[in-house]
């Protein structure tokens, strides 16, 4: 892509009503726009980052045999009324509207019931599970707060997969499968270092569910960490009884700021009890299908890439999900022989399918390389004629300011290499 033909630009400033770092860089290097407290549109750049996410988190899911579906955003009173969940006193973030034939339809927050419900046209026996179905989907609730950009919106898109097992031992495989997926998914973001699989509350179906919390100081959750055995405890859960089942002790444990970034739970039969899920086993019994449910938020987690690496000058992105691998600057100061030489680097590298975006505009050298650190592409190269007269471009990666001359024909090799 060209930056001139880009629509979007730069900007100096944020909103004044944006206090969130991560919204207000991506506002600021044209990321997304701020249509509302807690709700964003996502613009061209910001568009590519979330799908490149997305595309490590559909990887990991097929891999371990999860089957994508899309379900609608619409939801039936009736249907959430059997689970005793379209209740404002028992859930308080629905966003409900009426039909003009007068029914009311909630906006899903998760898809449990809805899934739940579909299945039932598709398990009959034992031998049609287990079975693992997910969706990225957008999910809408209505939030008291909306304060920490993408990272908690009132819209917002997730990840949520299902898995439908005939027997607990099934269903205990299943979820450390998932566990194990998620651990891969933080690790090709960039933030498996500092992402700790955490003991939580595990509601009525198992003693505890599982939250990956990655430790960041802008977080709202507060969790014991111990590093040396990649563990963490939700401070919610914190005591005695949970120390001795995990075997650690609490002066081996140091407190943390987190941002919840995936989680997953044992339902047992909660959902498909009162939904009619049932399936016939080797004898012929019908019994109900055992569940889990496995949630990563995509648009959250670009907000926590960019609170975890962001510098003064701006937004650093892990090469897995950076809009483009390349940020191609050229610097003619009128010189048609820059311009001629830096378009011929964007042809070449478009012609080793390198993602690259090419800095064309007519602007000021450090205007350029102003805007080039606030996108936060991982690789930057520049031509012009202090280049063109060495011999070749100057490479440098994002967050180490420092170029080194490339020959030409090496370009492509040292990109390779990175």
């Amino acid at each position: 892509m060209r930056q001139s033909q880009l629509f979007t630009r730069t900007r100096k400033e944020a909103p004044k009503d944006e206090v969130a770092k991560n919204a207000q860089l991506l506002i600021r290097a044209g990321y997304i726009h701020k249509e509302m407290a807690g709700v964003y549109s996502f613009l061209p750049l910001g568009l590519r980052v979330l799908e490149k996410i997305n595309r490590v988190i559909r990887e990991e899911m097929n891999r371990i045999g999860g089957q994508e579906l899309l379900m609608t955003t619409l939801q039936s009173k009736e249907l959430w009324e059997k689970t005793d969940r379209w209740s404002d006193e028992i859930v308080d973030n629905w966003f409900k509207t009426e039909l003009k034939g007068g029914s009311e339809v909630g906006l899903g927050f998760t898809h449990e019931e809805p899934l739940t419900n579909i299945m039932r046209s598709y398990v009959n026996s034992y031998q049609d599970l287990p079975r693992l179905a997910y969706q990225i989907q957008w999910k809408f609730r209505n939030e008291e707060r909306a304060k920490s950009g993408i990272m908690r919106g009132r819209e917002f898109l997730m990840k949520d997969l299902y898995s439908f097992s005939t027997s607990e031992k099934e269903h205990e495989t299943i979820y450390e499968k998932v566990a194990k997926a998620y651990e891969t998914i933080f690790k090709r973001l960039g933030i498996g270092d500092i992402t700790y699989r955490t003991f939580a509350s595990g509601g009525v179906f198992s003693k505890y569910s599982h939250e990956y919390q990655c430790l960041l100081p802008v977080g709202e959750d507060t969790v014991h960490v111990s590093k040396e055995k990649r563990l963490a405890i939700n401070k919610e859960v914190m005591n005695d009884e949970v120390l001795n089942d995990l075997g650690v002790s609490e002066d081996e444990l140091t407190e943390e700021k987190a941002v919840e970034v995936g989680n997953i739970f044992s339902l047992g039969t909660r959902f498909s009890e009162p939904l009619g899920l049932t399936y016939k086993d080797a004898e012929g019994e019908d019994r109900a299908v055992i569940m889990g449910s496995y949630g990563i938020g995509p648009s959250r987690l670009m907000g926590v890439l960019v609170e975890a690496f962001a510098d003064d000058a701006g937004i650093i992105w892990p090469k897995e999900v950076a809009p483009f691998y390349v940020h191609l600057v050229s610097i003619t100061g009128g010189n048609a022989e820059v311009e001629k030489e830096a378009d011929r680097v964007y042809e070449m590298l478009q012609e080793e399918g390198i993602e690259v975006l090419y800095d064309d505009r007519d602007a000021r050298a450090g205007e350029k390389f102003a805007d080039s650190d606030l996108i936060g592409i991982p690789v930057r190269l520049i031509v012009s004629e202090k280049t063109i007269s060495a011999g070749g471009v100057e490479m440098s990666t994002r967050g180490n300011g420092k170029g080194t001359l490339v020959a030409e024909s090496d370009i492509i090799e040292r990109l390779h290499a990175k």
